[in-house]
């Protein structure tokens, strides 16, 4: 059984083994990450995936007045299609309702059509697409969802 709980300091080497293993041509930084996890709580829901005490998948929220954007959701290849990238989206969606957004926005890689039919699940809609936006010049397709009360 997989468990969540908020990503902290000491669990960036497992997170960004994932980061790099999930986002080869575009892995974030340790920095980059540091920085998400610094402006936690405050604009920031950060949250790693555990199944029994190994670190399997994260994922990121950034929030602010009535918006939110996923940032970042990365599953182990090993571990995809048990239902972890759902329950980690449940969170970000809750976090997001919580602070008091009223719609949330993400961008997809154009050539990840699995993430894509998750979003879609989640009652996503594409709303445009970012030409070249990832470092391998892959489009991204925006999507955005609106959340009620």
């Amino acid at each position: 059984m997989v468990t969540l709980r908020p990503m902290t300091i000491a669990d960036l080497p497992a997170v960004m083994a994932i980061e790099r293993a999930t986002f080869p041509l575009d892995a974030w930084s340790e920095g980059m990450m540091r920085g998400e996890l610094d402006d936690m709580p405050r604009t920031r829901h950060y949250v790693v995936a555990l199944d029994e005490d190994e670190i399997v998948a994260y994922a990121g929220l950034a929030a602010a007045v009535d918006q939110a954007d996923v940032q970042t959701i990365a599953v182990l290849d090993k571990h995809q299609g048990r239902g972890i990238g759902s329950a980690l989206l449940t969170e970000l969606l809750a976090e997001a309702r919580r602070r008091g957004a009223r719609e949330i926005f993400l961008e997809v890689r154009a050539d990840n059509p699995r993430a894509q039919a998750v979003y879609r699940r989640f009652e996503f809609e594409e709303i445009g697409t970012r030409r070249r936006y990832y470092d391998d010049g892959t489009d991204a397709i925006m999507m955005r969802r609106k959340l009620d009360g």
